[in-house]
C-alpha cells in the first residue's frame, strides 16, 4: 500500500519530517527472522549440493549483532567489578587512615619508656639491716639481658610469644591461632599478643579490656619495633612485667618469691616466674604455691617443645622452686609498718618516689614478743574470755624495739597498741604517787587504808579487805584503792593529770577524784612511753621508731634529731618511784614477773568488771608494757593485771635479756632514806583528814556489806601487814608497821 496515494488519481502531496523518512521503507524476506513471523514451523528445505545448488538456496549466515552485546555485557561486569574493588579499597584506606589518626591522637604522651604512675615503694628495714615489712608496689632494679642466665628469657618466649624473632611487633598468625583456640574452646583460652604488644600495655596503657586499647596496643608495639631492637625489647619487659604481690620486673620478683637476685634463679625458678605472667595474682607462688608449681609444669613443657631446652631436663626440673619468702600479711610486723605509714607525712610530706625507712626495731624482739602474745592467748584465751592482745617494747630512751598490735594481723588490722584506748586501772597509779612525793612525803609516808565515801562513791580494795596503817611503797605494792584516791584527793586531782601528761600521757585526762584508780583510757605505746622516765633517770622521751628515710638511690630524707635532755623527775623523786614500783615485783601484785640477775619495776592494773588486763615493767634496757582484753570492752573471766600480763611480760623480758650484761636502774638505790630520817619519822603519824568533800568514814563492821568497786587494781592477796587487825592471824613475815613503834620501823629500815 501507498503512503499518500488517493483514489482517482488524485495529486500526491509532499511529505516532510518522519513521515517522509519512513515513506520508502520497506522489509525485505532477509531483514525478517527467521521464521519469525509465520505461526506454522517453517519445512527444513532439502540440502543442495554446491554443484548444482542456486544462490536461494544458501544457508543463512548466523547475526553477528547478538555476539557483540554478549562481548560487551561481559566486559561491562568485569570493569564495574575492577571499579567497585577500587572505590572501596580507596574507601577503606582512608577508613584505616583514619582510625590510626584517631587512635594516635588519643595515645598518652611518648616521651620516655616509664611505668604509669604508682603508689611508691616504701621499704622498711630492722636496727640489723633486714627488711621487715613493705608498702606499695616493688620495682627492682633493671638487669641487663646479658646478665640474666639464658634459660630464663627463653622460658618467656616459649610461653608467651614463640615467634618473638620472626613478626614486627603484631603477629597475625599468633592472632588467627588464638582466634582458632577460643573458638574451639568457645571462650578466651588464649591471647594474641605478642611480647612487644604486653610491653607496650605495660610502658603506656591500662588494663581495660577495650577494642580502643587493642588497636592503641598494636599501633605502640609497631612504634616500639621500629624504634629498637629485639634484645632490646625483650630487656625492657622482662623488667617492666607484673608479676603479682606488687613486684614489678624480674628482679624484684625473684627477690620476692625466693629470695635472691634473678641473676641466680634456677630454670625450675625461671619457669616459675614465666607462668606467673598469665595471672599474676592468682598464680603468685606466695599465696597459691600448688597453682604456681602447676603452671611452671606447662613452661618446662613448652621450652622442652620449643627445643630450648631437652625432655630430660624439663622432667628434672618439675617440683624443684622452693618459696623462701613467707604469705604476705602474715606477721604482726605490719602493725609497725601501718603505724610507720600514719607518720611518715610528717616527717618528709608527701612521698612521691621509693623510699628505704631504717627502724629502730629488732626482728629478733619482734618474733619473741608476737610468740609470747600468741601463744598466752591460744593457751588461756578460752579459760579467761580473753580475745586480744597488744605489746610494746622500748628503750629508756624511746626507741620502739618491737610492737605487737593484736594477735592475728591478717585478721585485725586495727592496731591496739597505738590506736586503742582503754582504762589503765591501777597501772596508772605511779603518776598518783610521784605527784605525793613531790608534794614532800616519802615511799614510808603512813596512810589508812580503810573505807571511804566521797558523795556517795565507795571504792573498795580489791579484796573488799582493809588494812589500817600502811606505807605508800605497801599500799602501791599491793595496789590498795583506798589509799590511791586520799593521796588524789590530798594532792588535788589537777595536779595528778599535771604530772602524767609531764611525763608522756597525751591523751586527755578528766580531773576528777576517780583518776587515781585510772578510769581515763590511754594507749599501751603512750602509758609506756611516761613509765621511760622512771627507768631512765627522770627525762623525758618521745617513742620513735623511724631513725633515716632514704630514697631507692641512697638520697637522705630524714634523720632523727637526739632529743634535747628534758629533766621530768628530780633524781631523789625518781629513786623513790623505783623504790616503791621494785616492790611490787618482790612482795606485790606482780610477784610472778622476775628477771633473773636483773633489777626490775613494775605496775599491774585492771580496769573495771575485769574489762582491761594491763602489766607495765621496766628494767635499765627495756620499758614493756602488755595488755589484754576484748575489742568490744566486754569482762573478761577475772583476768587480772597480775597474771596472763605479768606472764607474757616474764616471757618476753627473760628472752630479751638473754647474754646481755646486767645494768642497775639510775636511782634505784634509794639513796633518799637515810638522808630523810627526820622527815621519815616526823610523817609516822596519823594522816590528818583531808580537805574537801571527802568524809572518812569509820571503818567497816563484820555485818556491813561490802560497797561496790568502780575501779580497781588487781593483786594477788598478801598477808596482812598490820598485827593489829582483828580478824587476822598472826604472821612471821608482815613487815613491822608504825604501831609497833618508831624503834621498831627505824631497825627495820635500816637493818634488814
Amino acid at each position: 500500500m501507498a503512503w499518500g496515494r488517493k483514489k482517482g488519481g488524485a495529486r500526491k502531496e509532499p511529505l516532510f519530517g518522519l513521515p517522509a523518512a519512513l515513506a520508502d521503507l520497506r522489509l525485505s524476506p532477509s531483514d525478517r527472522i527467521p521464521g519469525g513471523g509465520d505461526d506454522k514451523p517453517a519445512k527444513s528445505k532439502p540440502k543442495s549440493s554446491d554443484k548444482g545448488g542456486d544462490s536461494g538456496s544458501e544457508k543463512p549466515r548466523p547475526s553477528r549483532g547478538g555476539s557483540k552485546r554478549r562481548s560487551k555485557s561481559r566486559g561491562f561486569g568485569i570493569g564495574r567489578l575492577f571499579y567497585w574493588t577500587a572505590v572501596l579499597g580507596l574507601w577503606a584506606g582512608i577508613a584505616v587512615i583514619g582510625v590510626v589518626v584517631w587512635v594516635g591522637a588519643h595515645l598518652p604522651p611518648i616521651q620516655s619508656l616509664e611505668i604509669p604512675k604508682r603508689p611508691p615503694t616504701i621499704q622498711i628495714v630492722g636496727i640489723d639491716g633486714s627488711v621487715l615489712a613493705q608498702r606499695g608496689e616493688m620495682a627492682g632494679a633493671n638487669i641487663a639481658l646479658k646478665d640474666l642466665p639464658p634459660y630464663l628469657p627463653k622460658a618467656f618466649i616459649a610461653i608467651e610469644d614463640r615467634r618473638f624473632y620472626s613478626h614486627y611487633g603484631v603477629d597475625p598468625v599468633g592472632i588467627l591461632r588464638a582466634a582458632v583456640t577460643n573458638l574451639l574452646h568457645r571462650g578466651v583460652s588464649q591471647g594474641g599478643s605478642t611480647l612487644t604488644q604486653q610491653l607496650a600495655k605495660n610502658l603506656f596503657l591500662t588494663q581495660e579490656r577495650t577494642m580502643q586499647r587493642k588497636l592503641q596496643e598494636a599501633e605502640l608495639a609497631l612504634w616500639l619495633e621500629r624504634k629498637h631492637s629485639k634484645n632490646e625489647i625483650l630487656e625492657l619487659y622482662l623488667n617492666r612485667v607484673y608479676f603479682g604481690s606488687g613486684a614489678y620486673g624480674v628482679e624484684a620478683a625473684a627477690q620476692r618469691y625466693f629470695g635472691k637476685s634473678a641473676k641466680s634463679v634456677t630454670l625450675p625458678e625461671a619457669a616459675m616466674l614465666a607462668g606467673l605472667v598469665k595471672s599474676p595474682s592468682r598464680l603468685a607462688p606466695n599465696r597459691n604455691p600448688e597453682g604456681a608449681e602447676q603452671r611452671a609444669q606447662v613452661v618446662l613443657a613448652a621450652m622442652a617443645d620449643a627445643k630450648f631446652i631437652t625432655e630430660t631436663q624439663a622432667k628434672a626440673s618439675i617440683g624443684q622452686p622452693s618459696i623462701a619468702v613467707k604469705p604476705a600479711g602474715a606477721g604482726t610486723v605490719n602493725y609497725v609498718a601501718d603505724w610507720i605509714g600514719e607518720v611518715l607525712d610528717d616527717l618528709v610530706g608527701q612521698i612521691d618516689q621509693d623510699i628505704v625507712v631504717q627502724t629502730t626495731i629488732d626482728p629478733k624482739l619482734q618474733n619473741v614478743a608476737e610468740a609470747a602474745i600468741i601463744d598466752e592467748l591460744a593457751a588461756k584465751s578460752v579459760k579467761f574470755n580473753v580475745s586480744q592482745g597488744a605489746l610494746v617494747a622500748m628503750t629508756p630512751d624511746g626507741a620502739v624495739r618491737a610492737m605487737v598490735g593484736g594477735r592475728n594481723y591478717s585478721e585485725s588490722q586495727y592496731n591496739r597498741a597505738v590506736t586503742a584506748k582503754r582504762q589503765p586501772g591501777s597501772a596508772f597509779k605511779p603518776f598518783v604517787y610521784l605527784t605525793a612525793v613531790e608534794a614532800g612525803l616519802t615511799p614510808d609516808t603512813i596512810r589508812t587504808d580503810a573505807p571511804l565515801d566521797i558523795k556517795g562513791w565507795k571504792p573498795e580494795n580489791y579484796t573488799h579487805e582493809y588494812f589500817g596503817s600502811v606505807t605508800l611503797t605497801q599500799a602501791l605494792a599491793m595496789s590498795l584503792n583506798t589509799v590511791a584516791v586520799r593521796l588524789g584527793v590530798e594532792v588535788g586531782a589537777k595536779n595528778v593529770v599535771r604530772t602524767a601528761h609531764r611525763l608522756g600521757i597525751s591523751s586527755k585526762l578528766e580531773p576528777n577524784v576517780s583518776i587515781a584508780l585510772g578510769t581515763s583510757e590511754v594507749s599501751v605505746i603512750e602509758l609506756v612511753g611516761a613509765y621511760a622516765p622512771f627507768a631512765n633517770g627522770g627525762y623525758a622521751i618521745s617513742p620513735h621508731v623511724v631513725t633515716k628515710i632514704k630514697t631507692s638511690s641512697g638520697k637522705l630524707l630524714y634523720d632523727r634529731p637526739t632529743d634535747p635532755p628534758n629533766q621530768v623527775i628530780e633524781p631523789r623523786y625518781d629513786s623513790m618511784m623505783n623504790s616503791m614500783m621494785r616492790e611490787t615485783l618482790i612482795s606485790g601484785t606482780a610477784r610472778k614477773a622476775e628477771i633473773p640477775g636483773w633489777t626490775a619495776a613494775g605496775k599491774t592494773g585492771t580496769s573495771q568488771d575485769y574489762r582491761d588486763a594491763w602489766f607495765i615493767g621496766y628494767t635499765a634496757k627495756l620499758v614493756t608494757g602488755v595488755w589484754l582484753g576484748n575489742d568490744d570492752n566486754s569482762p573478761t573471766k577475772k583476768a587480772t593485771g597480775g597474771g596472763l600480763p605479768v606472764e607474757v611480760w616474764t616471757r618476753f623480758m627473760k628472752a630479751a635479756h638473754q647474754g646481755v650484761p646486767v645494768a642497775a636502774i639510775p636511782n634505784s638505790q634509794g639513796s633518799w632514806g637515810p638522808a630523810n630520817l627526820m622527815q621519815i619519822s616526823s610523817q609516822v603519824t596519823a594522816p590528818a583528814a583531808p580537805a574537801g568533800p571527802m568524809q572518812i568514814q569509820p571503818p567497816m563492821q563484820a555485818s556491813q556489806p561490802p560497797a561496790p568497786v568502780p575501779s580497781g587494781g588487781s593483786y594477788y592477796r598478801p598477808p596482812p601487814p598490820t598485827p593489829a587487825r582483828a580478824s587476822a592471824p598472826p604472821n612471821p613475815n608482815a613487815r613491822p608497821e608504825a604501831a609497833a613503834g618508831l624503834d621498831g620501823w627505824l631497825a627495820d629500815r635500816l637493818f634488814r
